[in-house]
Parts: structure tokens; C-alpha cells; sequence
């Protein structure tokens, strides 16, 4: 078992990565310079900063812990073969919100998540535009700059700010199974539902009590690896989005800030069966 110093070494690692990629990601962002290019269709978009950060982040994990293994968002998209062993395995989004970050919508982060014989130990999430940066160890707790985080104490869906996204996928049936779900929350009715358009930005929310709930079918194993950890080690439960257990390589994730409104949530969504990572 890795013990404490260790995990708080890793952690140090990913913190540091983490604001050097956000460095790129923020001087990209305030001088307008994008460089876009789509990947599976016109609403899946890329750019290079994407590319420059997880180039550099690989680099530096990989040269500082050379035994581990690594999947990340751009990686696989060049061809590389995910698979999630024991072997300690760092997953990671070098920018999730592309599309926030095309248009200068500031919610877009650096995603830097940790597994250990396939269950996450650590979480970095950091947030350069906001300079917010959200980090975990298994039992440790969650914090944002340094201060715990905490959900909330929500347990109905009545009482629920629930936050879920369209997602990149526009192709019938998933689309619609999409917009049903999202009318199903409305008309529950929960308080309200909100789309940051970064799914591991939502869980932050989740995290620090700011929504109480999130769902999302179609994202993968780098979107939500970090921040499932933030969640929980804020107080937070995290699940399929069925109610069962939480399948890093499953393409789906509901979580929230009590197990009561979970099963609420997940007894009300229709799920839908994705493609594996």
C-alpha cells in the first residue's frame, strides 16, 4: 500500500504540472490564440494548447515516476490503447472545456487523477482562468486553495441545483435520450438545472456545496477520473449512472451530495449503454 508521504509527493507533482500546463492554457486564453480543429465532428473540437499541455504533462510524469502508466484525452485520440490495469496509472484531460476555452468562456481546466490497482487514489483539478485549484487523497479530504471543501446537504431532488451537459454526441437516439433526461429533471422539478460545459468543473461544484448533483453519458475515464475523488472526499457520492458502481471506464457518471438524492436521480434517468474507454 502507498503510504502517505508518497501520495502527498504524487499529489505535489500533479499540483505543479498542473499550473505549468494552466500557464499555456491562460496565456492561450487571454491572447486569443486558439489554433481549432475538429476531431469526431464539428462540435468535438481540439486545439493545440490541448496538445502542448498533455505533451508536457506526460513528459513530466513519465520522467519523474518512469514505472507508471498513462492514458490521456489526446493520446488516445492519436491512436494510443487505454488500458486501466493495477499499475499505478495517472489519467488525464489536459483541458477540459475545449470549447469554453474556444469561445473564452473561463470555466476550463487541467485534470490530473491518480489509480492505483484500478481505484482512484488523488485528484488535481485546476481551473488557471479562475486560479482555482481543487486536489484530493484518498482520506484526506478535499480542498480548493488550500481550504476543505464540503457538499452539501441536499437529500430530494425537489431542493436539487442539478448540473449535466449535452455533450459532443448530436446523433438520434443518444441526442434524444439526452433531451428526455434533461426534461425528466426539469419537470421533477428540481430547483433548476445549469451546464458549465466541463464536466469536471460541475463535479467542483458538486464538491464545494455550489450545486448539489450531476450527470453525464458520453464523456470518459479523463473527464471525471480527478474530480470523482474531490467529490467524494468532500462528502460527495459518486455512481453509474444506474446507481451502481461508479466504472472509470464506462463513458457515464452521477454523482452528488448524498446517496438519498442519487438513487432520486439515477431511479428518474433513462440510461444509456456507451462504447467503453
Amino acid at each position: 500500500m502507498t503510504d502517505l508521504n508518497e501520495m502527498q509527493k504524487y499529489l505535489s507533482t500533479a499540483e505543479t504540472v498542473s499550473r505549468d500546463a494552466g500557464k499555456l492554457i491562460n496565456d492561450a486564453f487571454q491572447n486569443h490564440s486558439k489554433n481549432v480543429m475538429t476531431k469526431d465532428s464539428s462540435v468535438d473540437l481540439v486545439t493545440v494548447t490541448d496538445q502542448q499541455c498533455e505533451d508536457l504533462i506526460k513528459k513530466t510524469l513519465l520522467e519523474t515516476y518512469p514505472d507508471h502508466k498513462f492514458i490521456g484525452e489526446e493520446s488516445t485520440a492519436a491512436g494510443a490503447k487505454n488500458e486501466l490495469t493495477d499499475l499505478p496509472t495517472w489519467i488525464v484531460d489536459p483541458l477540459d472545456g475545449t470549447t469554453n476555452f474556444v469561445h473564452g468562456f473561463p470555466y476550463v481546466s487541467v485534470c490530473i487523477g491518480l489509480t492505483i490497482k484500478k481505484k482512484v487514489v488523488l485528484g488535481v483539478v485546476y481551473a488557471p482562468i479562475l486560479d482555482e485549484m481543487y486536489t484530493a487523497i484518498r482520506g484526506q479530504g478535499a480542498t480548493l486553495n488550500g481550504t476543505s471543501l464540503s457538499v452539501s446537504k441536499c437529500t430530494g431532488l425537489k431542493n436539487a441545483l442539478v448540473c449535466t451537459e449535452i455533450g459532443s454526441n448530436r446523433e438520434s437516439p443518444h441526442i434524444d435520450i439526452v433531451r428526455d433526461n434533461y426534461y425528466r429533471m426539469a419537470v421533477a422539478p428540481c430547483h433548476s438545472v445549469r451546464s458549465l460545459g466541463a464536466a469536471a468543473m460541475n463535479m467542483c461544484m458538486v464538491a464545494k456545496g455550489a450545486c448539489d448533483a450531476y450527470y453525464e453519458f458520453g464523456i470518459h475515464a479523463w473527464d471525471y477520473c480527478a474530480a470523482s475523488i474531490i467529490v467524494e472526499e468532500a462528502g460527495g457520492y459518486c455512481c453509474d449512472t444506474t446507481g451502481t458502481e461508479l466504472d472509470l471506464m464506462a463513458r457515464k457518471i452521477a454523482c452528488g451530495a448524498t446517496p438519498a438524492l442519487m438513487k432520486e436521480i439515477t431511479d428518474t434517468l433513462t440510461d444509456i449503454t456507451m462504447p467503453r474507454d
